[in-house]
């Protein structure tokens, strides 16, 4: 199993810098989405702050991926307001990546080309650090073997991974995905949280993490966020969920 302590996990570690950003992120008041007849979210109030780890958590139709789509911007609330911070208090801008239900691969490229679609000069100073951390990561998640196999030919767990890393290699400050275990046995999730704890801990890496597997969910440390029928209905500590 994959942890911080692992040889990769060092490297990788080491090359993050601690960005120490504190403060809220998001800020949700009375926030409601419509769809036609559809209440998907209704009246909810959040708060998320930079380097937060959130677990959203409901069953299916509960409203987990509208709130992320709502929290990431592709989606506007039709009634309360959104506030997104643009910047840490640093000044920096603050980027958020996602990976979502439809994973987006570009199907008639292979693996490895579709995460080198990450690569930004602004962010690496080299291709080659930017490949050096692609291969990390590849290791971790145990896909540097089938980095060559086209998307179009990868079983639903090995597209999730991809995209997970393909987000990942983007360094992001905010880190948002949707069901990312769903395709993976508790093992590979295990592994995923672990890796993403690294950038977290290293780097104040927000994560927000929508999950219907609840007793999954309580196994690792981070605030439940749990919707029911478009409701915040709780928001704190996994052990009272």
């Amino acid at each position: 199993m994959f942890n911080a302590n692992t040889s990769s996990g060092q490297n990788l570690g080491k090359r993050l810098s601690m960005s120490g950003m504190r403060g809220n992120i998001y800020y949700l008041e009375d926030v409601s989405v419509q769809f036609g007849h559809i209440t998907a979210l209704k009246s909810v109030e959040l708060s998320i702050e930079q380097g937060e780890v959130i677990f959203i958590t409901g069953a299916s139709g509960a409203g987990k991926s509208t709130l992320l789509k709502v929290l990431s911007g592709e989606i506007e609330p039709t009634g309360g307001s959104v506030k997104r911070a643009e910047s840490d208090l640093k000044g920096k801008r603050i980027f958020s990546s996602r990976v979502f239900q439809e994973l987006r691969l570009m199907e008639r490229m292979s693996l490895e080309d579709n995460m080198k679609l990450s690569y930004d000069p602004t962010v690496y100073r080299s291709r080659n650090e930017f490949n050096q951390d692609m291969m990390e990561l590849s290791k971790v998640l145990g896909i540097d073997d089938r980095l060559q196999l086209k998307a179009r030919d990868a079983n639903g767990g090995l597209r999730q991974k991809v995209s997970i890393v393909r987000a990942l290699l983007a360094r992001p400050d905010i880190f948002i995905a949707d069901e990312p275990t769903s395709s993976l046995d508790f093992d590979n999730a295990r592994k995923l949280f672990d890796l993403l704890n690294i950038y977290n801990v290293k780097r104040g890496m927000t994560i927000i993490w929508a999950s219907h597997n609840g007793e999954l969910v309580k196994k690792f440390s981070g605030r439940i966020v749990h919707l029911d029928k478009g409701r915040l209905v709780y928001s704190g500590h996994a052990c009272f969920i």
